[in-house]
């Protein structure tokens, strides 16, 4: 269960090598989080996510999981749930795809919607039934601004998201009443791995900036939480742009 500053006890991973999982948890573990279950391929980013939050104290477990084998999701996730009760599952598994290269490509842009769509709809829907019996959790989900509106440049990513989002603010309210608390969360662009050849943006992020957004949404169990959060306004502005305007824009 949560104490009572909001912080989970034991915390589920999915996209356990994520930059941005990995400050989560880190953030979390400081704050009295004592059991974290890394699910993720196996890796050496997976081994060394793990090793960084049993130095902090955490008791950590690695869990073989691939995003796109959705047959085996309710096996392996089933039997973290089996161990013990599970308080907060972060859903943060993703892949960010090359638009150029995916355009001419029609497999390389299916594998982009099946890991960040597909795949994360079956992951949640085995968490949420488990969260379910619990009778209490947290299943936080990182979306992205992207998919709040198609853009030329990443729309093969955008509209995986724009899917994403709209299943979970659909479980949510699946799961309204139940004990189970769903948040989105909504990142624009976020310095990693993934992004480094990517021009940087006005309101940029770090992964840090992103754990301390979450850990303050879990604390006041938000519904949706955007990083930086004047993106929300930005984003209400440019969804409200004709659309012949709109792909003038350079974004």
């Amino acid at each position: 269960m949560k104490d009572a500053f909001g912080t989970p006890q034991s915390l589920l991973v999915l996209g356990g090598s994520s930059e941005i999982a990995l400050a989560t948890a880190r953030r979390l573990v400081a704050r009295r989080t004592r059991t974290v279950h890394l699910a993720g391929r196996p890796s050496a980013a997976l081994d060394a996510a793990a090793e960084q939050l049993q130095a902090l104290g955490a008791q950590v477990h690695t869990v073989p999981f691939d995003a796109l084998n959705v047959e085996s999701h309710g096996d392996v996730l089933g039997k973290v749930f089996a161990e013990g009760e599970v308080d907060m599952v972060l859903l943060a598994f993703g892949i960010l795809g090359d638009q150029a290269r995916d355009e001419r490509d029609p497999m390389a842009a299916v594998r982009v919607a099946q890991v960040n769509y597909t795949g994360a709809v079956s992951a949640s829907l085995v968490c949420a039934e488990a969260l379910e019996r619990q009778g209490h959790g947290s299943l936080v989900v990182l979306s992205s601004v992207a998919g709040e509106r198609a853009r030329r440049s990443n729309f093969i990513y955008g509209s995986s998201k724009a899917g994403l989002d709209a299943f979970a603010q659909g479980l949510g309210d699946m799961l309204r009443g139940t004990g189970v608390h769903v948040m989105i969360v909504r990142p624009g662009f976020v310095r990693t791995r993934m992004t480094k050849e990517m021009p940087q943006t006005p309101l940029a992020a770090t992964p840090e900036i992103v754990a301390e957004a979450i850990t303050a949404g879990l604390r006041r169990r938000a519904e949706t939480v955007w990083v930086p959060s004047p993106l929300r306004y930005v984003m209400t502005a440019l969804r409200h742009i004709p659309r012949p305007l709109f792909r003038r824009l350079p974004i």
